[in-house]
């Protein structure tokens, strides 16, 4: 996985750009995020970028077609190799994303964003390895370019079907919305205080819930070795939480979260540290090691205050490490 790895006139302006395309300046009037046909060359143009990074192992190859916690798990990933293969990726595969629906909601102002639902090639088209990937596309304004700001790889029986209007379009869901089980914008904070403490108890049991909690318990003292855990909201800028309205009335939400874990051995115990952990880090780890991961994650939020919010894609990655 590591490979992949936002007109203030009170007027709308039409502007023809030189693609023949049709841009809606103003935060007031109601459009759809993109047209199909731009959503699909954002697609191709994410694609492009990706497999260049992939193949020379250059964050700067793709820095300009991803954001968010994406991003930075993506770019990081990039780095870290840079270091453990400055020759490049031998093992090159480019990746390919065809079979693509788009869910494009319409709004207001911007940010824009719409939602990618494909098919890739680096799964299995039948049985319990079929995946889809779910990709965020994010444009911060009339002059940026589309970025891909999260990530969700889901086996399509979890990909859910999304409210659509007569045209088409999808419903993009307020950050504040108070008809569901928890607003988007407090769903990154809930999660993060749930992983410290196991309340609110609004999660659904599972690998990113009970499970994680579990593991994390289990492996807080070990023998020579004591871990500590900081779990942080990640819900700024880039970073915002986003979420569509699906057909049963709740929504799935994009948010993320990110994660610290202090490893402190014992006198006399030396701290095991991969090659990928040490091409990001600063300092000497002489007794400890904190590294840094952030989270991109996705949830089916119910409607209502009855049902409990099912976390259903974790992409994380390391973002940054310290010796001590």
């Amino acid at each position: 996985m590591s490979r992949l790895t936002a007109a203030l006139a009170t007027v709308t302006v039409l502007t023809v750009t030189a693609s023949g395309c049709v841009t809606v300046h103003g935060e007031r009037e109601v459009v759809p995020s993109a047209t199909r046909a731009e959503a699909a060359q954002a697609l191709r143009d994410f694609t492009d970028a990706y497999n260049k990074a992939d193949k020379a192992f250059d964050p700067a190859l793709d820095a300009g077609r991803v954001t968010g916690p994406l991003g930075a798990v993506n770019q990081a990933g990039l780095r870290a190799r840079q270091v453990t293969d400055p020759g490049g990726n031998p093992q090159h595969v480019p990746l390919e994303l065809t079979d693509a629906r788009f869910a494009i909601p319409r709004k207001a102002g911007w940010p824009r964003w719409f939602v990618a639902d494909t098919d890739s090639n680096r799964d299995k088209d039948s049985g319990a390895d079929d995946t889809r990937w779910l990709l965020v596309f994010v444009r911060g304004g009339v002059d940026d370019v589309w970025k891909v700001a999260h990530l969700s790889v889901l086996a399509p029986k979890d990909v859910p079907a999304f409210a659509l209007d007569k045209d088409g379009f999808a419903e993009p869901v307020r950050p504040d919305d108070t008809g569901l089980a928890v607003a988007p914008k407090d769903l990154s904070e809930q999660y993060v205080a749930y992983l410290r403490t196991g309340r609110p108890e609004t999660f659904a049991s599972g690998p990113h819930t009970t499970e994680w909690r579990a593991q994390r318990k289990k492996n807080a003292v070990l023998p020579g070795m004591s871990t500590q855990y900081v779990d942080q909201p990640l819900d700024g800028g880039d970073f915002a939480p986003l979420a569509l309205r699906t057909r049963d009335g709740g929504a799935l939400a994009f948010f993320a979260t990110r994660h610290f874990e202090r490893q402190t051995a014992a006198k006399g115990v030396r701290l095991n540290i991969n090659a990928d952990v040490r091409a990001l880090m600063t300092g000497e780890p002489k007794s400890t090691v904190t590294k840094e991961r952030v989270s991109d994650d996705a949830a089916r939020i119910p409607k209502g205050r009855g049902g409990p919010v099912t976390v259903i894609n974790r992409l994380q990655g390391l973002v940054a490490a310290k010796g001590e």
